[in-house]
């Protein structure tokens, strides 16, 4: 099923990249979505911004790298609790394992892609960061929080800490999401409605400590309620 916003409405999204065929091809791509519409492009991180707060999209998608102000800087400002407007962020980078893309989960980005993903892929991220669901390329997503899990420790790494934090079906709602499910594959897994499972997240984000799904993962990475798997070299 096709993820809009949630009340159906065309998502609205601005796309910027300084490079102008990554910018017209990816504003090209979603744009000839029928659910999809690009309501603003921008060259540079400043523009952005501007444009963002002119058109409130749905969702700003950002090269990581870009002049004025980087996707980083700009995703900070979109998704701090008090911004206005609070725009969930996709961020399109080429480096999988740039510093900045530890940077873009620690700004609240909803999600992580390489500009070399297939068609399909960045705009059912698109759809899915609408959704509220964050969304990291699933050939990086191990590596990526593996790194970042031994990069950053923000809280301390105790097994029994989770159990002081979140309430049993809390921690449950956690380690799924940690698997990469969506709201309607937790609500499914633990047999309850979708909007149950909206109500953990909302409870849940701000116990943490964390301002979205990705950085929850990111979370439960850092204190070792779930493990990346070694993949080896």
């Amino acid at each position: 099923m096709t993820d809009t916003t949630s009340d159906g409405r065309t998502i609205r999204v601005l796309v910027a990249d300084d490079q102008p065929l990554v910018r017209a091809g990816v504003s090209a791509l979603l744009d000839a979505e029928p659910d999809i519409e690009v309501v603003a492009v921008a060259a540079d991180g400043g523009q952005a911004l501007e444009l963002a707060r002119s058109t409130r999209p749905d969702v700003a998608v950002l090269d990581i790298r870009m002049p004025v102000r980087n996707g980083i800087e700009v995703a900070r400002e979109l998704c701090r609790p008090d911004a206005d407007p609070a725009v969930p962020t996709l961020m399109l980078t080429t480096f999988d394992m740039d510093d900045l893309v530890f940077g873009a989960l620690e700004a609240g980005a909803s999600g992580f892609l390489l500009k070399d993903a297939e068609p399909d892929v960045i705009i059912g991220a698109v759809r899915q960061v609408a959704a509220g669901n964050g969304t990291l390329d699933q050939a990086l997503t191990r590596r990526v929080l593996r790194e970042f899990a031994s990069r950053r420790s923000l809280q301390p790494v105790t097994g029994d800490r989770v159990d002081g934090v979140l309430t049993a079906r809390e921690r449950d709602v956690l380690l799924l999401l940690a698997q990469g499910m969506s709201n309607e594959e937790i609500a499914a897994e633990l047999v309850v409605e979708v909007s149950t499972v909206k109500s953990h997240l909302a409870r849940m984000l701000p116990k943490l400590g964390v301002r979205s799904r990705l950085q929850a993962v990111v979370w439960a990475y850092q204190n070792r309620i779930v493990t990346v798997p070694d993949l080896g070299t």
